[in-house]
């Protein structure tokens, strides 16, 4: 944001200047100049009138301020809409101003975020700005300042908006070239005839049967039609796949252009894989902005993949606990998943991982931002597949 210069709408609402106009008015007056006299006087009442009026400025001033969208892509344009309404008789002159970090923003048009206008008894006025985020993570914007008073600007008087609106940009999708996951295929294709069903793909639902495990209860189905609705489960063989994303060895080494090329390729499997009808989790050990869960269960649901973007637009590159411990108590696995690991490098904690998955009987995928030669130090081999974030990104969307 540009820095606006304040500057004093007039000499003569200055003390210093205000003392000689009134030394003046008791000299004209002692000598008799009528003329300079009535001039001294305009200037005191214009003063004195404006002082009352910037006073009842603020009365019956409302103001709403919204963002057209609250959750967008890098690049993506979003519209910011500030509302001023003067519920009262007397005009005013009026300045908003929108505090936003340019870091974080390329603003197209007026990129001072300041607008000045003048409002009429009753009137509204609608300022609107153009923002394009340029990169991840949750953004304030505002609260709106607002300056009213006089018409002539005299005496502004400041008002600062209690809410702010924060603008979540999910990380940036990047082309991928085929990816092959590690699978199972225990529940058969979809719509076959199987005595298992699998409960993360539910298709609908019927009345509840009374040798089906209570667990099947759908209470929303049966608070609506007022009797018991059970939940139909169909059998599948489509992936269930968790993203686990490790958050130590970038905040160890700094990596954070590293860290944010893998987010980017986090979030693009993730859609690509919701894109496929497939069920996709996340599951990671860095702080998120805001506070909440660092864990979204594998599932498959219309919110699903916006709100695994969304973990990944809050991720901060700060560890918050080992990631094992957030596999053991965060996970429940559902039967036949498979899971893809991203990291800095291979280490200690990725055999960790290596092992416990092995042990768990989950097939996993392991992407490294860089991948090292020489193995790991600690000794022992990760047991998956290994590859570098190169090798499923194009050429054309690999940055140094």
């Amino acid at each position: 944001m540009e820095a606006h210069q304040e500057r004093v709408p007039s000499l003569f609402i200055v003390t210093p200047v205000l003392f000689l106009v009134g030394l003046l008015l008791f000299v004209t007056l002692r000598h008799g100049h009528k003329e300079l006299s009535i001039l001294c006087f305009l200037v005191f009442s214009v003063g004195g009138c404006a002082r009352v009026w910037s006073r009842l400025s603020l009365s019956g001033i409302r103001y709403t301020s919204r963002l057209e969208r609250e959750k967008v892509f890098p690049g993506q344009k979003v519209i910011l809409h500030v509302e001023v309404e003067n519920a009262k008789f007397l005009p005013v002159w009026l300045r908003m101003s929108v505090p936003v970090d340019a870091n974080h923003f390329f603003a197209s048009g007026d990129r001072s975020f300041l607008r000045e206008s003048g409002l009429l008894w009753y009137q509204r006025v609608l300022f609107q700005w153009e923002l394009t985020p340029r990169r991840r993570g949750v953004h304030r914007v505002g609260p709106p300042r607002m300056k009213v008073g006089d018409l002539l600007g005299f005496f502004p008087r400041e008002k600062e908006a209690q809410k702010f609106s924060h603008l979540i940009v999910y990380p940036r999708l990047v082309p991928l070239k085929s990816l092959s996951l590690p699978r199972h295929d225990f529940f058969g294709v979809p719509g076959a005839k199987s005595p298992v069903m699998d409960p993360v793909y539910m298709v609908g639902t019927r009345d509840y049967q009374q040798w089906q495990p209570a667990r099947y209860i759908h209470w929303k189905a049966t608070a609506r039609h007022g009797r018991l609705q059970e939940k139909i489960f169909e059998p599948t063989g489509k992936e269930k796949v968790l993203l686990v994303v490790e958050v130590d060895q970038f905040e160890k080494g700094k990596e954070e252009a590293g860290f944010e090329r893998t987010l980017e390729v986090a979030a693009s499997v993730a859609v690509r894989l919701d894109r496929m009808g497939h069920a996709v989790g996340l599951a990671t050990n860095g702080a998120v902005t805001g506070g909440g869960p660092a864990v979204v269960p594998v599932g498959r649901n219309p919110h699903q993949i916006s709100a695994v973007l969304e973990l990944l637009a809050r991720l901060q590159m700060k560890s918050e606990e080992d990631i094992l411990t957030v596999l053991r108590r965060g996970i429940r696995l559902p039967w036949g998943a498979s899971c893809v690991h991203f990291s800095f490098e291979q280490g200690p904690t990725t055999l960790a991982v290596s092992n416990y998955l092995r042990r768990r009987k989950t097939p996993a995928l392991f992407m490294v931002c860089r991948p090292l030669s020489h193995g790991i130090e600690n000794g022992g081999e990760v047991r998956g597949n290994v590859h570098s974030l190169q090798d499923i990104c194009r050429e054309e969307t690999i940055r140094p």
